[in-house]
Parts: C-alpha cells; sequence; structure tokens
C-alpha cells in the first residue's frame, strides 16, 4: 500500500524579525516630511518611490518572464530596515533612498552559481530574453511618461499663453533707452507714435530699428504722460530695437481642451521632443566640457542671477542657474514640490519629465547602467556564430565601471551640495 504524498510546501513568506522597527522608521519619516515640508512635498516623495519601485518591477517581471532567478528586491540602498521573503526572492527596504535594485543571479561570468541554478541564470537565456530584462526599466519609465503627458492634455487641456491687456512694466534696465527717458516700475506703455497697442506684443511689434526715435503714451496711475526715446540695438537681434524693460504680467495662460485623438499624436510629439532634450542635454553635461563646468562650479559656486532678453527687446528673469546644471534627487524633490503647489497638472509634467530622463540616462551604454548590460548582450549576440555561443569577459570593463560609479558619486555629490547651497529657483 503506497503512502499519501506529503503536502505540496506553502510558500516561504515571513517577515525579518528585526525589521519591523525599520519599517515604522521609514513610515514616520514620510509622515514627518509631511509635518515639516507638507503635502506637496509627500505627494512628490510617493509619486517618485512609487516610479522606482516600477522601474525594478519592471525588471523583476521580464526576469521571471524569462525564467531567471531573482533572489533580491531592494528599495534603497545600505543597511536594511525591513525585509520579507517569499520563495526564492528577499523583498524589503533599506536605509539609503537613493534608488532600488533586484538581484539576478548570473548577471556575468563573473558570478559564481550553484550548477543546479545555472539555467535559471541571466547569462544562460537568450539574447532576446537578455535584451527584454536590460530595457524593462527604461520602457517603464517611457510608457508612465506617455500615460502622464497624455492624462495632462485630456484632463487639464493644453496651457498657452497669451498676451496680457493687464499689464505693466515690472523692470526698467539701468543706461537702457527706458531708463534714460524715466520710465518706472508700475508704468504701462499704451501707445507707440500715436498708435494705440492693446498689449506688450503689440508694442514690441511697432518699434522701429536701433537708432529710430519713438514717441511713448505712458500711463502712469491716473496720468497719461508722453516719453521720447532712441532705441538701442537688441542683445539678441541687431536688426531689432531694444527699449530695455521688462514686464512679469506681460503674458497670461488659458487652458483649451484637447480631444482624445489630438491628445495622442500631442502626446507622441511631446514626448519626442523630451528625448530629444534630454539626449542633448545628458550629452552635453557628460563632456569634458560640461563636466569641467560642473565642477567649477561647485568650486567656487559663482551663479549670479541672469537676464534673458526677449521679443521686443524686452528682459525676462531667468533662473539663477542659467547654464547646464544636473539636480540631485533633493533638489528635484523641492523643484517637484514647488510646481505641484501651483496645481497637479504641473506636477504630472514634471514626473513626465523626470522618467523621460531617467529612461534614457539608464540607456548609456556603459555598466553598470542598464545600456552597459544592453551593449554586452548585443556584442555577445554578433560573436557568437553557427551554435557556438560567445560570453563576454566582464573583467576586461570592471575599469570602466568603476570609473563611471566614481565619475557618478562625485556628481551626486556635487549635485546635492549645489542644491543645499545654490538651489534652483524657478522663474516666476
Amino acid at each position: 500500500m503506497s503512502r499519501p504524498s506529503p503536502p505540496p510546501p506553502k510558500p516561504d513568506l515571513r517577515a525579518h524579525r528585526d525589521g519591523w522597527g525599520g519599517l515604522a522608521l521609514a513610515v514616520g519619516l514620510l509622515a514627518a516630511v509631511l509635518a515639516v515640508w507638507g503635502l506637496p512635498m509627500l505627494i512628490v516623495v510617493l509619486a517618485v518611490i512609487g516610479m522606482i519601485f516600477l522601474h525594478e518591477m519592471g525588471h523583476f517581471v521580464a526576469a521571471r518572464a524569462a525564467g531567471m532567478k531573482v533572489t533580491e528586491f531592494f528599495l534603497g540602498f545600505g543597511p536594511r530596515l525591513w525585509s520579507m521573503r517569499r520563495g526564492d526572492t528577499v523583498y524589503g527596504l533599506k536605509a539609503i533612498p537613493a534608488g532600488a535594485y533586484v538581484r539576478i543571479i548570473g548577471m556575468n561570468n563573473l558570478e559564481e552559481v550553484a550548477p543546479v541554478d545555472e539555467h535559471r541564470t541571466y547569462r544562460s537565456k537568450p539574447y532576446w530574453r537578455r535584451m527584454s530584462v536590460a530595457v524593462a526599466g527604461s520602457t517603464v519609465h517611457f510608457l508612465l511618461a506617455l500615460v502622464l503627458i497624455f492624462s495632462f492634455l485630456v484632463v487639464g487641456g493644453r496651457t498657452q499663453s497669451v498676451p496680457s491687456p493687464d499689464w505693466a512694466v515690472s523692470q526698467v534696465v539701468s543706461g537702457s533707452p527706458a531708463h534714460r527717458a524715466g520710465l518706472l516700475p508700475g508704468d504701462r506703455i499704451v501707445s507707440v507714435d500715436d498708435i494705440a497697442v492693446a498689449n506688450m506684443e503689440d508694442m514690441a511689434g511697432l518699434l522701429p530699428g536701433p537708432g529710430a526715435t519713438v514717441s511713448l503714451g505712458v500711463e502712469r496711475g491716473s496720468s497719461l504722460l508722453v516719453r521720447s526715446l532712441v532705441l538701442d540695438v537688441h542683445p539678441g537681434d541687431s536688426s531689432r530695437g531694444y527699449i530695455g524693460i521688462g514686464s512679469r504680467s506681460a503674458w497670461s495662460s488659458q487652458s483649451v481642451d484637447v480631444g482624445y485623438l489630438e491628445a495622442a499624436g500631442e502626446t507622441l510629439e511631446e514626448f519626442g521632443f523630451l528625448v530629444k532634450e534630454s539626449v542633448y542635454g545628458i550629452a552635453r553635461f557628460f563632456s569634458p566640457s560640461g563636466l569641467s563646468s560642473f565642477f567649477r562650479n561647485v568650486a567656487d559656486q559663482t551663479a549670479p542671477d541672469a537676464v534673458a532678453p526677449a521679443g521686443g527687446g524686452i528682459p525676462v528673469a531667468a533662473p539663477a542657474d542659467a547654464q547646464d546644471r544636473v539636480v540631485s534627487i533633493f533638489g528635484a524633490l523641492r523643484i517637484g514640490a514647488d510646481l505641484t503647489e501651483s496645481g497637479y497638472g504641473n506636477l504630472l509634467l514634471f514626473l513626465a519629465l523626470l522618467n523621460v530622463f531617467i529612461g534614457v540616462f539608464n540607456m548609456i551604454p556603459l555598466l553598470p547602467l542598464d545600456g552597459g548590460h544592453v551593449v554586452i548582450a548585443t556584442y555577445e549576440r554578433l560573436r557568437s556564430w553557427r551554435g557556438n555561443r560567445y560570453t563576454a569577459d566582464v573583467t576586461k570593463m570592471v575599469p570602466v565601471a568603476y570609473a563611471v560609479i566614481l565619475i557618478l558619486v562625485f556628481v551626486f555629490i556635487g549635485s546635492v551640495y549645489l542644491d543645499l547651497t545654490d538651489p534652483v529657483r524657478l522663474p516666476s
């Protein structure tokens, strides 16, 4: 008489015994963020945590679908705060909130793996499976960006700037024609050479070339004044005249409803623009001149307020960090919170931009980034002929990987320092 077979083992599901205090600490830190910085900052923090989690979930799902063994799935780095094992995988939180990771066995030829698990390693899988895992994280970011942009357009509509009829001078550039003619902040220009103007755009369109004399009708309080001045050369276009005034109220924003089909087309257009700008921005920053400029800025911390010329010789305030500047995760959180305070639509666009940037950044073809694994897998595929599998020697790439890590560490430290001592200030 055969003995009954034992019941199948239950999934191994248990929490790290000493980790519940760490989990409580993490929840307490979120509560502290709410108490100190308010709800907008907490929303942005949770959104970024969710974004990082989904990135690693992309790698995790792709690896599991390929039959790979995933032994760890952690948010954060450093000391373990809390963990839970389920099956082959330990899930948990770590103390340094600077990212997340999943650990897949056999990612390269250096890692020793038990023979019984070799068939579940990353290196043992076919090219398309390894590629699917390597690009999964960035794919998630790109999909999130598309959803965020589409949601913003459908729910909030398209925001466009229109000339405001209710505007006034807010800045007069020292030594400019406007300054010499006695214009003051609060003045409103209502005519150019006796031609009425409804807004600043109309005024700029009526200005003659440099050297010409114009007569401006100026409304100051309840009085109407006439001021004559000789235009200077526009700093951005030598063929145009320049007054030397600025206005923060010259333009206003209005929302325009966007249909689903139109939103789909605009989403793809905006996504392509963000990808292009992210690629160019990363290339500029990590060029020799970009890195030297960044570290020089960290060393001397000179970033004076700048003024950027706009159409019609009208200067507008620009952020203090007009040059290419990378922000740390702390700076990004602060910017996101500031944008969220002025509307959740701004949060959607901020997160879309952040997702595109991180997705592109992860595809840089260098280890330890995802793009480095894409390059290795492709190189191995090209070197494999007639069923003979070629495996790249990762030892030759270790020095490059360490150099990349070292540069990223210095950039991270420098960006944190700048965000603390000279934070990015958004233009009003």
